[in-house]
């Protein structure tokens, strides 16, 4: 699934070229992804121009001026620009057109498994459900050891589960929350609420450290996420447990172990975290 820096590397993937831009059409080859496309779709942003394109977790939000377009990626979509003449394919659900430079440019989502989401939104769209109850960006200033002791006090839950939870911390997938607990020397079954506050500067800091390092890296090219100009991620080449069960430790050399947390794999080195 595109975590967060698969859907930052997106974002800065597109924002460049379509921001400022102005709306020429909209195409849908299906009525529904996990919810119905919005009816009158190319009737509502024909016409306006994309003012703002950040990201909430894993949701991307296109600002107009009366209104946001939401896109979530879902477990295998991805978004890229292209020529509005090149054939779509079977994946291939939605176009948003923009006229760049006299040419017409498609923001083309193409989504397999049709788990992703396109919705609009007016008024406030971060007072929407889906956006209403996520927690706090890893990424931000605002998430400090500080702020995560006061989170986790008490918590009796493994701590690589919790940092999981996007109504907590959003955007750490299992891929990342396996490595940022390497990175901190922290074992992934040991209680969030019992972790140190020495430990706990550690791990937002690796959390950082290696986001940062993925969203650099162009993301990690699993199954079916590309970025939007259609290459792929190289995060996983540099990936020092995740999916390496049995291979020795980049830093001690110790076979990386491999155990089941709320069903999903987990990977750790039992010498470096502890």
């Amino acid at each position: 699934m595109p975590e967060l820096p698969e859907v930052e590397v997106t974002l800065r993937g597109i924002a460049p070229t379509l921001t400022g831009e102005q709306v020429t059409g909209v195409t849908c080859r299906t009525p529904a992804l996990r919810y119905p496309l919005p009816t009158r779709l190319g009737i509502i942003l024909k016409g306006h121009r994309l003012k703002t394109a950040i990201r909430r977790g894993k949701y991307l939000l296109l600002g107009f001026s009366h209104g946001h377009l939401l896109i979530h990626l879902g477990m295998s979509g991805s978004l890229r620009l292209v020529a509005s003449t090149l054939p779509a394919e079977k994946h291939d659900h939605f176009d948003l057109m923009f006229d760049i430079h006299g040419e017409t440019v498609a923001m083309r989502l193409r989504d397999p498994r049709r788990f992703g989401a396109i919705l609009w939104l007016e008024g406030d769209p971060l007072r929407h459900p889906l956006l209403a109850v996520l927690g706090i960006e890893p990424l931000s200033d605002e998430f400090s050891a500080a702020w995560l002791k006061n989170r986790l006090t008490g918590l009796t839950a493994a701590i690589k589960p919790t940092l999981m939870d996007s109504h907590r911390i959003v955007g750490i997938g299992n891929i990342y929350a396996s490595e940022s607990l390497f990175r901190a020397g922290i074992d992934p079954r040991r209680a969030a609420g019992r972790i140190s506050s020495t430990r706990l500067e550690r791990l937002v800091a690796s959390i950082k450290t290696t986001l940062a390092a993925a969203i650099d890296a162009g993301g990690s090219s699993l199954r079916d996420f590309i970025k939007s100009d259609g290459s792929s991620g190289y995060f996983q080449q540099q990936y020092f447990v995740y999916g390496r069960s049995g291979k020795p430790c980049r830093v001690c050399g110790t076979p990386i172990r491999e155990l089941r947390q709320g069903q999903r794999a987990t990977f750790f080195c039992s010498r470096c975290q502890r």
